[in-house]
């Protein structure tokens, strides 16, 4: 569909990448209407309405996890719905894939195009460890992947308090410079890319990609849950053709 992106990144040929918005789909306010969420309070005859379309239009099989801000990895097992926050595969077909409505997506691939990967990775993620967990998972020599960053909520609008700031800082001190004052007296704004980098970073990893697509921002491709509450979810995939 042409509403989708793809990742921008120097990925090799045979790896594929997909960033649903939110147009497109069968779901009626506040879900419209691309919702691939099943646990946001839609329809669920919608939701699978959509995501056959989705599995159709890009001929591969979506693995979906039941994500709950863990750094839990697994291997993407099709016709299962595991309790995950990250899954990868060696696998032609089978797509890793995430839902997320703020939370940073992060894709992952081997620069010889055999393994993905696919992260959810908001700030409890990030702090847990879920890019670690998904750089061992892969079982690659870190420069050797190739990482890209997906639509999440930016820096202008991420409002944390000084407990996640703190947090972040002190397990990497340079993590401070991705917190400005808010207006809010004890608030932070928070620049979750900029997080997710110095982490990758500290792991090996040298290529990464991506970033600066704000969902909050962004109403007409991209459901937000700081925005609106009640909504949707959109799904960034990874899969090997």
């Amino acid at each position: 569909m042409q509403s989708w992106l793809q990742a921008e990144w120097p990925a090799p040929k045979r790896v594929r990448t997909c960033i649903t918005t939110r147009e497109g789909g069968v779901s009626l306010p506040p879900w419209d209407s691309f919702n691939l969420g099943d646990h946001v309070g839609d329809d669920p005859e919608h939701v699978a309405a959509n995501r056959a379309r989705l599995a159709a239009e890009l001929d591969c099989e979506p693995v979906w996890l039941e994500q709950t801000h863990s750094r839990l990895t697994i291997k993407a097992q099709p016709g299962t719905v595991q309790n995950a926050d990250a899954s990868w595969t060696d696998q032609p077909g089978i797509a890793c894939t995430i839902m997320t409505a703020d939370c940073l997506p992060v894709l992952f691939c081997d620069r010889a195009g055999s393994r993905v990967a696919a992260a959810h990775a908001g700030w409890r993620g990030l702090v847990g460890g879920v890019l670690e967990s998904t750089i061992q998972a892969l079982q690659t020599p870190p420069d050797q992947l190739l990482v890209w960053l997906g639509p999440a909520i930016g820096p202008a609008s991420f409002e944390v308090g000084a407990e996640v700031r703190d947090v972040f800082v002190s397990d990497i001190s340079a993590a401070a410079a991705a917190f400005a004052p808010s207006r809010n007296a004890g608030r932070f704004m928070a620049d979750i890319y900029h997080l997710a980098r110095l982490r990758l970073q500290a792991a090996g990893v040298t290529a990464i990609y991506g970033g600066g697509l704000c969902t909050l921002n962004d109403p007409l491709r991209f459901y937000s849950y700081r925005r609106d509450g009640q909504t949707g979810r959109f799904a960034s995939l990874i899969w090997l053709g």
